[in-house]
């Protein structure tokens, strides 16, 4: 096994020659945790400029390289935390380490060379590991496309049709301060119970996938003595993920149904969506993924992703699709295939094509 743990040595590798290699690995070797995307969006858009392409970086920070409408390729830019040393490891063929390798800079360069090659319109957003906002800034801020190609990690062999939604809220709770032995409950057993009656609500059933069900997740808590001493407080921040064939006031209703004492705040809401397999988008991705050797994979994730936004603000034709495994996700072992980032490059092209991408000399903006 080979490895390489500096960045220029890692573009110096014989497996990572191409203008589509040495663009991912700059761009993994370039941190961009949600919030601090700028430094790899100017690196983005240099790419762009030295094709020869307009490109701009908008109010927000997503780059935006205007092109034939025909298809819009968009993928994150921004990562989740997490330090992991950029570097290639040659096995059995060479694979890129590095944080955002998978989820989903992999996408994201994959796009900006299919984009290049074919004049198709291109957007790299930021914020989709936090709160979307560049999504949210370019449905408000542009007109739909024809179809949109998001970028996310499927397999070089998969497109993606379907993410649940999601909604979020904060349930706040308070009670008289007393010594620990009274046996009425406190703002934390409060907080405690109403979480364990809104799981059962929503309790998982084996035999449903979990794509169909609701599934729920605390993901903060902070409860204690206030700091006059005076009231015991309780606040837990959560997470319902919501199946298409449920809607996000539907599972509010619920999960506000089962409370006795305390209040939630709902904070945020993101529709699910499911597309048809049968649009021209998936067809001709079906097509181009035979076309390189594959049996393609209808695939349904039980996350969300800025396809949530685009389905419910365009109504056009979409499907999420790139290179690398998911379940490498924001995982301390994150790394991407390089072959297999070369076959997804090559897949967008031809699906660009077969759609009728064409150079445009006059941008659309």
């Amino acid at each position: 096994m080979a490895v390489q743990t500096d960045t220029d040595a890692v573009l110096e590798h014989p497996a990572v020659n191409t203008d589509g290699r040495e663009l991912l690995t700059r761009l993994v070797s370039t941190p961009s945790v949600s919030g601090e995307e700028r430094e790899a969006a100017e690196l983005l858009a240099a790419f762009f400029e030295r094709h020869g392409r307009g490109v701009e970086i908008d109010a927000v920070g997503n780059v935006r390289a205007p092109g034939d409408d025909t298809v819009l390729l968009t993928s994150h830019i921004d990562t989740v935390p997490g330090e992991i040393p950029v570097e290639v490891v040659d096995d059995d063929g060479p694979e890129l380490w590095g944080r955002g390798s998978v989820d989903a800079t992999g996408s994201l360069a994959a796009m900006a060379v299919a984009a290049v090659e074919t004049g198709a319109s291109f957007v790299g957003v930021v914020g989709e590991e936090s709160d979307s906002r560049g999504a949210w800034h370019l449905v408000e801020n542009r007109a739909a496309p024809d179809a949109v190609i998001n970028g996310e990690p499927s397999g070089w062999n998969g497109i993606t049709l379907g993410y649940r939604g999601l909604v979020e809220g904060t349930y706040v709770a308070t009670s008289e301060s007393g010594h620990s032995s009274r046996p009425d409950p406190n703002a934390i057993q409060h907080a405690m119970n109403w979480w364990n009656r809104v799981d059962r609500v929503f309790e998982p059933d084996e035999w449903v996938p979990v794509f169909e069900q609701v599934t729920t997740k605390p993901i903060e808590f902070e409860g204690g003595i206030s700091v006059d001493g005076l009231s015991m407080e309780a606040t837990m921040e959560f997470q319902l993920r919501v199946p298409p064939a449920r809607t996000a006031d539907e599972v509010r209703v619920l999960a506000d149904a089962e409370l006795e004492t305390g209040t939630v705040n709902w904070t945020g809401s993101t529709p699910p969506v499911m597309t048809s397999p049968r649009t021209e988008v998936a067809r001709v991705f079906r097509v181009a993924i035979r076309g390189v050797g594959g049996d393609p994979r209808l695939l349904r994730k039980t996350g969300t992703s800025d396809m949530n936004v685009y389905a419910a603000h365009w109504d056009c034709p979409m499907v999420t699709y790139g290179p690398g495994n998911s379940d490498l996700d924001h995982a301390p072992d994150e790394h991407l295939s390089l072959d297999e980032f070369d076959t997804s490059i090559a897949v967008l092209i031809d699906v660009c094509e077969k759609l009728g991408v064409e150079h445009a000399e006059e941008p659309n903006t």
